[in-house]
């Protein structure tokens, strides 16, 4: 079977543009690994993180700015 560990040791983590300075709703995306998307809780950057494919996340997000 398939290791599904994904090594994100040198992920570069950014704040969503979202993201309110009074400690609500924090997430963060990693940049820098080709064909995924990393997503995590800024509040908790050491728990889990949820990785998507970017064929996946494009159209989350697209969805997401929608009037």
């Amino acid at each position: 079977m398939a290791s599904s560990h994904i090594d994100l040791s040198a992920a570069r983590w950014r704040t969503s543009s979202y993201t309110n300075s009074d400690g609500g709703t924090c997430v963060e995306v990693a940049d820098g690994l080709p064909g995924l998307v990393p997503v995590r809780d800024s509040k908790r950057p050491d728990g889990g993180v949820i990785v998507v494919t970017t064929a996946a996340w494009v159209p989350f997000v697209a969805a997401l700015r929608a009037p």
